[in-house]
């Protein structure tokens, strides 16, 4: 059953019983389902039936510490009358919905000079906002205000990807089409990328681990970079028909250069072994970065390679703003983040250690180690350089697919 069928059925119940029972029955149910529902329960019950937290709260209480008189529901046990108590707000003043909604609601708020348009939308504004305007609101109060209208706490979505190209899905169409004839000709074909830059030293890293109660991870409260241990730069290579990785962690710059010794030593290291009759190699890469189509450095180094490999190297770079359909990103790099969350990259062993550890049920392996050249930055490179490439360009998009030959002169 999913959450939101729940959340449905939990509300119809609480419908049905809420003109049943006496205010303290009432309590003692919503703190029984919230305390049985665990971790969360308590917000979801007080949504489904109305209640604020600290009564659920106080119910609970009183399941824990009370005994079988407290527990007596009876007509007779009726704390107050029927219809006592402060009436609601929005009961005594309806205009207080509609002033919260158009504070909150881009599209319905009139005042287009609103201090609320500038300032974060925190229940403490809206109730000192709507304080000012007459009403006798709490922070609290303002909460249960917005869910009823049905306002939750959100976060951004990435969705856009911007502009898309004319042949966009043409060119994923070729990259799919090419992948295929390789993998069924027996040649290799890899993914490379760069993974985000990492701190190294006793910085916070992203997510949750286990750890005993109370007892956190200490880490360093500002993050500027270790002098002597810098940030860690992980190139990946990725074997798609193996479901096999490598990857170099540099530490100087991250570089054209450094990219392409990275796919040399997974070669070296790996990729012989897995492809021993090889004669190609396909490379499917980011239209950006040091390996975009247009750093000529790029070029360069992988003429280089072709050359030292004996091969015929193909490239074919995904369209601008499609990254994350490279299949690295979500074979690989995103499982290393998973296994090293909330874990500090103390030294550079450790970020090479938790690469080479990560796997998965569909059988990923990864192999890591470091690579401790220098990597220069702000290499030119002539245009008499690039003639002598043996660069031979597709019909299609020739910028974006291409293959290198070995150079002979």
């Amino acid at each position: 059953m999913d959450a939101d069928t729940f959340s449905s059925m939990l509300s119809e119940k609480y419908r049905i019983l809420r003109h049943r029972l006496n205010e303290k029955a009432l309590r003692l149910c919503a703190a029984a389902d919230a305390r049985t529902l665990g971790r969360g329960g308590i917000v979801a019950v007080a949504k489904a039936c109305k209640l604020s937290r600290n009564t659920i709260y106080a119910g609970i209480h009183e399941l824990e510490t009370g005994n079988r008189a407290q527990f007596d529901t009876t007509e007779s046990s009726r704390i107050r009358k029927v219809g006592g108590g402060r009436k609601q707000l929005i009961a005594s003043n309806p205009r207080l919905l509609v002033a919260l909604d158009q504070m909150v609601d881009p599209v319905t708020r009139g005042d287009p000079m609103s201090p609320l348009r500038w300032t974060g939308k925190s229940t403490t504004k809206l109730a000192e906002q709507l304080c000012q305007k007459g009403y006798r609101v709490s922070q609290r109060t303002v909460w249960n205000l917005l869910d009823e209208l049905g306002y939750s706490m959100q976060s951004n979505r990435k969705r856009f990807e911007g502009a898309d190209h004319p042949d966009r899905n043409a060119q994923f169409q070729f990259i799919a089409d090419k992948v295929q004839d390789f993998i069924h000709r027996g040649q290799p074909v890899i993914s490379v990328d760069t993974k985000k830059k990492e701190l190294v030293g006793d910085f916070k890293n992203c997510g949750k681990e286990w750890e005993k109660k109370g007892c956190p991870k200490e880490v360093k409260m500002h993050d500027f970079a270790d002098p002597a241990l810098g940030k860690a730069i992980p190139y990946g290579v990725y074997d798609i028909a193996n479901n096999k990785g490598w990857v170099s962690v540099g530490i100087t710059h991250d570089t054209a250069e450094f990219a392409v010794t990275t796919i040399f030593t997974w070669w070296q290291s790996m990729g012989w072994k897995a492809h021993p009759h090889a004669r190609e190699l396909l490379i499917t890469a980011d239209g950006e970065g040091r390996n975009g189509w247009r750093v000529r450095l790029w070029k360069v180094e992988l003429q280089k390679l072709a050359n030292r490999l004996n091969k015929t190297i193909h490239v074919c770079h995904f369209p601008p703003g499609t990254s994350k359909w490279n299949k690295i990103e979500h074979r690989m790099f995103c499982h290393i983040t998973e296994n090293w969350r909330a874990r500090p990259l103390e030294s550079r062993a450790v970020v090479v250690n938790l690469i080479a550890n990560t796997t998965t049920k569909k059988g990923l392996k990864i192999e890591a180690t470091l690579d401790e050249n220098e990597y220069e930055t702000g290499k030119k490179v002539t245009d008499k350089q690039m003639v002598t490439l043996a660069i031979e360009v597709c019909k299609f998009h020739g910028e974006w697919n291409y293959k290198i030959k070995v150079n002979s002169s």
